[in-house]
């Protein structure tokens, strides 16, 4: 039986996991029906294809690996610090039988325990919320397809969660569009040459970049330590950002029109994210305002990951993740300067690089050994509340379009997780011509996220009145 050891980071996202916050990411697609069957066959073909899908049958068990000698970690800022001081101690209540984790496949993988055909509904968003409190299996492969059949006979929805262990977007975006049927295939790209074989040890001429590659990687996990200090400082967020959770979750959705965003961004300049971050920016102004909460002095710090794997390099598992850290401009009043403002802030970031800065901080997980993760779970997330307020995610879709037993998929909502301490997480996604919002929230904290989905398609009206002549 293969098996392999999960990745730095993959290791941290299954430990991070909790009861109240479950690390699966999700997407929920609609599709049209031809028949109101559609959604049984539909049920009936996903779990008759994912036996042939080796990701798909790939269990995270958990293995005993010894502490190793690893570069220290820059030490924590001193509020970090005591924030994080109970949940240290939960974490050293916890068996230490296990130090670090490995992906094999299942040997006794059955697809029907992973698909699951509900009743008609008329709500898609409503039974996803619910979902997504559920965290996965997680003695058998971390993954669930929920198929969801509409109550009006001409459409059903499938809700696919993976593991965050098990795969980032770009990954789970493979291991999904491999159980559906493509509309129109790209042109074939050419195979990429080989590279040379390397010996067991390196060639003594690529030693002093070996030295400077560990000089380099010691100094940005103290840059990086210490830009996420300073981001501690002088936050001014909301609280209806932060919530105690509750383990209840809703989601919602919106879609645009991507001729839209092209048009506002050919009007302003920047890049269609700006205009995407911006559209979230303006939306929260609107939905903290009109709920009571005010947006007044309101700059809340957005994550936004960053892949650092190539398309062609979407095969292979473990995530590959860094990100920018910017301050929405909820408190600026006029639509095109905030629009601007988030321009300037991911131009810096990205002149910086994704490989520096407090929003990098995923990268740190390479420095920690497998015990450390073991350990450090709870910790982690618990300073995600200190390092960050909204998480906002791009997840690449294909450009081609795709069915599911003849049945067009027509909207891709998708889901991430969401952090502990955090009310809202949003996620976007193109496809197709159009791009669409997903909104996961605490349930107890935002019973009206449905009035900030609304809030989301307004703030790209108003871009649009504002870039007209």
């Amino acid at each position: 039986m293969n098996a392999d050891p999960l990745a730095p980071l993959d290791l941290a996202f299954w430990n991070i996991e909790s009861a109240d916050h479950p690390m699966h990411l999700a997407a929920l697609g609609v599709f049209s029906a031809r028949s109101p069957t559609a959604g049984a066959h539909a049920a009936d073909l996903l779990a008759s294809r994912a036996a042939a899908v080796p990701g798909l049958r790939m269990r995270i068990r958990d293995v005993w690996q010894p502490l190793s000698s690893h570069p220290l970690l820059p030490a924590l800022h001193r509020p970090v610090a005591s924030a994080l001081r109970r949940p240290l101690a939960s974490a050293l209540r916890r068996p230490l039988a296990f130090g670090g984790a490995e992906r094999e496949t299942d040997p006794g993988f059955d697809p029907q325990n992973h698909v699951r055909l509900h009743a008609p509904i008329a709500d898609f968003h409503s039974v996803a919320g619910r979902l997504m409190e559920r965290p996965l299996e997680r003695t058998r492969p971390p993954w669930e397809a929920h198929v969801l059949p509409g109550e009006d006979g001409v459409s059903f929805a499938v809700l696919f969660k993976f593991h965050h262990a098990l795969a980032d977007g770009l990954r789970a975006l493979t291991l999904a569009a491999a159980l559906m049927d493509p509309m129109d295939l790209p042109a074939p790209r050419p195979p990429r040459p080989a590279e040379p074989a390397r010996g067991l040890l390196p060639d003594v001429r690529e030693v002093p970049a070996l030295v400077r590659g560990l000089l380099s990687d010691a100094g940005r996990a103290l840059d990086i330590g210490a830009s996420v200090a300073r981001s501690t400082l002088d936050v001014r967020s909301s609280p209806a950002l932060a919530c105690e959770p509750s383990g209840t979750r809703r989601t919602a959705g919106a879609a645009l029109d991507l001729d839209d965003v092209h048009r506002i961004r050919k009007s302003v300049g920047g890049t269609v994210n700006d205009v995407l971050i911006a559209v979230v920016a303006g939306a929260l102004r609107r939905w903290l305002d009109e709920r009571g909460s005010g947006s007044e002095g309101v700059a809340p710090r957005a994550l936004v990951p960053v892949s650092r794997r190539r398309p062609r390099t979407a095969h292979p598992q473990g995530n590959r993740l860094s990100g920018y850290l910017i301050r929405l401009p909820v408190d600026e009043a006029e639509p095109l300067a905030r629009l601007d403002l988030v321009r300037t802030a991911m131009d810096r970031n990205k002149d910086a690089g994704p490989n520096r800065g407090a929003g990098a901080v995923a990268l740190l997980a390479d420095h920690v050994p497998p015990l450390g993760h073991r350990l450090g779970g709870p910790l982690v997330g618990q300073a995600a509340r200190l390092w960050f307020d909204v998480l906002v995610t791009s997840v690449p879709l294909p450009g081609f379009g795709l069915r599911l037993g003849g049945d067009p998929l027509g909207a891709v909502f998708p889901l991430a997780p969401l952090a502990p301490g955090h009310s809202l997480a949003v996620a976007v996604s193109t496809y197709r011509g159009r791009v669409h919002y997903g909104l996961v929230a605490d349930g107890a904290a935002v019973p009206d996220l449905d009035r900030l989905a609304g809030a989301v398609s307004e703030e790209v009206a108003t871009l649009i009145s504002a870039c007209d002549p």
